[in-house]
């Protein structure tokens, strides 16, 4: 019998393997042939889910079917496209925005720049918003040269509200107690646990940056519709408009359906003219930045963790700290790099984690590689923390950043146990040993230890913050103390040095590093992106040389199934509030958008 079961998972073994080979044979023979670009093509884009900023290689998903279309994809294949002959015009179907208020102003600022080298572009949908507000939706179509919406359509531009949820009492009922401790006032990531409402400062930047975001919608509606702000609030506080009310104030220009729109495209860019989506556009056609000195692209997306960056079964991403301080060695050691894209999207996290990464970004700077930090949705808190030291911050003007402060704590829960009629009884060595425990308050010892702790992470971060700014540490106190800012506001404040996207990191970058502003360069994502046949045979348990390879994965075939239950299990923990968070925790969550 031991015989047969050797020989049986042996045999399994095998053809594990001959399958996986086989399916990179499929992949290799796959892309030797494709097709070419049509000769005449109106680009298209089915915007029907929110875009994701990058796309992590942490499972074999990223090796069967299409990887979804990203922010820098569409931004590349915009300004591929703009200077193609080939392309006559953009025709998006307008399902949802981008995303956040950031997102979206990335694609629309890629918008804006392919119409500016003559190319027309074209906006269509069934409803902007049926049930829901349609108000960012709106915004990004606003860009485009023609808007067109379904005649049974409405126009639900309602304006922005963030709500946010208090559950002091309902933990209090429960038996649960939350002790958090936070530096300064404006840190209101805990606030949902140890509040019932606003308190003064909570709603101040609350009020502050939902009032900036919503300024920057409307005169961004207004600019291109050729309106006044004044009307374009009128309209809004009038939503939502029926569709013709829409068209007879100048924010729609017709009522058609698809097919009207889809085919008067196609015949406006001539008699052979065909649809291509933006994704086989840009595996066709290629990328832009493609020759010249290399200028490297590094990512830095998701919550702030020690360890692997990773990405749960649920799409999101964690940003480890060793996986992007070993991104930047390589750029930094690689001879051909001039200069270093670092993109942060993040919410923050860990606080020593994101002192990691801060230092990789100071040691290429030490190097002579010039760093151009450019901020996605997020960069507050932990992900400010990361992009400080650049040599130039970028942020659109709908970044979230800021947060600078900290809060750490935990959930008393011995009262909830005592409900349930579970006594936990403890034998411990040690003064402070139950400090992390969360079936005892802090004692008057261990409370000492918890604010020398936040004094120390929040002296830490202020000092580097006004050092990297070149600001007094008074004023860069005074605009801390975790305040979350707008972009449009950090800029004012000092906190950033520029708005925009990829292209204006990639034009101070060139400057920094002494290129030519008109020179063509090379952008190459660190690590390099792997092949799916190379996403294939990692699984096979491959590991790397050292601890600077960033091409290999410790994860094994045969515990594939396994670690992908183990992510469930946590994400799942995660959004059920199961899980604590982490010690000197730099976090700034916001409360949930309506836009």
């Amino acid at each position: 019998m031991k015989r047969f079961l050797v020989g049986a998972l042996a045999f399994i073994g095998a053809m594990s393997v001959l399958f996986v080979m086989g399916l990179i044979a499929l992949i290799v023979l796959a892309s030797m042939s494709r097709p070419s670009v049509p000769s005449q093509l109106v680009l298209e884009m089915d915007l029907d889910r929110p875009l994701p900023e990058h796309v992590a290689e942490a499972s074999l998903s990223s090796a069967f079917g299409e990887e979804p279309l990203t922010v820098r994809d569409v931004v590349d294949a915009l300004e591929k496209a703009g200077d193609d002959s080939r392309v006559k015009s953009l025709l998006v179907r307008v399902g949802t925005s981008p995303g956040s208020p950031a997102t979206t102003q990335e694609v629309r600022d890629a918008v804006k720049a392919f119409r500016a080298k003559g190319k027309k572009a074209v906006a269509f949908t069934d409803s902007f918003g049926e049930e829901g507000n349609g108000t960012s939706t709106y915004y990004f179509a606003s860009v485009f040269d023609e808007i067109y919406m379904q005649p049974s359509g409405s126009l639900n531009i309602l304006g922005i509200a963030f709500e946010t949820p208090f559950a002091r009492d309902a933990l209090e009922k429960l038996g649960v107690k939350p002790q958090f401790d936070k530096r300064y006032e404006f840190k209101n990531a805990v606030n949902s646990y140890t509040e019932q409402g606003y308190t003064g400062p909570h709603l101040e930047a609350t009020k502050q940056f939902t009032g900036s975001l919503f300024g920057q919608m409307v005169r961004g509606i207004a600019e291109e519709r050729e309106l006044t702000e004044d009307a374009v609030r009128a309209l809004i506080d009038r939503a939502p408009l029926l569709a013709t009310e829409a068209v007879e104030n100048k924010l729609l220009d017709g009522l058609r359906y698809r097919d009207e729109v889809y085919a008067e495209q196609k015949k406006a860019a001539g008699d052979n003219a065909e649809l291509l989506y933006m994704k086989k556009y840009l595996e066709r056609a290629g990328r832009p930045h493609t020759s010249g000195d290399t200028i490297a692209l590094v990512y830095a997306v998701g919550t702030v963790n020690r360890g692997k960056s990773d990405a749960s079964p649920f799409g999101e991403q964690s940003l480890g700290s060793d996986s992007v301080s070993a991104a930047l060695r390589k750029a930094v050691e690689d001879s051909r790099v001039k200069a270093i894209l670092f993109r942060v999207d993040s919410p923050g996290g860990s606080y020593v984690a994101s002192d990691t990464v801060r230092r990789e970004v100071q040691r290429a700077r030490e190097a002579g590689k010039p760093v151009i930090a450019t901020m996605g949705t997020y960069a507050a808190s932990g992900g400010y923390f990361v992009a400080m030291d650049a040599d130039k911050i970028v942020a659109h003007p709908g970044t979230l950043t800021g947060s600078i402060g900290v809060y750490n704590g935990k959930f008393v829960t011995n009262g909830f146990w005592e409900k349930l009629g579970v006594n936990f009884e403890t034998v411990s060595f040690g003064r402070n040993a139950m400090l992390t425990s969360t079936d005892a308050a802090y004692t008057p010892e261990e409370q000492a230890r918890v604010d020398a702790e936040l004094d120390r992470i929040y002296t830490d971060f202020t000092t580097r913050a006004a050092a990297s700014r070149k600001m007094p540490l008074d004023k860069l106190q005074g605009l801390a103390k975790g305040r979350v800012w707008t972009g449009e506001d950090a800029l004012t404040n000092g906190l950033v040095d520029a708005l925009g996207g990829y292209p204006k990191a990639l034009a101070l970058a060139k400057e920094a590093a002494k290129i030519p502003a008109d020179a063509a360069v090379r952008v190459e994502e660190y690590p390099r992106r792997k092949s799916p046949a190379e996403v294939l045979s990692s699984f096979l348990g491959e590991t790397g040389d050292n601890s600077d390879d960033t091409s290999a994965t410790a994860l094994a075939m045969p515990w594939a199934p396994v670690v992908e239950a183990v992510r469930v299990v946590n994400e799942l923990g995660v959004r059920m509030g199961v899980f604590e968070p982490q010690r000197g925790t730099l976090y700034a969550p916001v409360p949930e958008a309506r836009w």
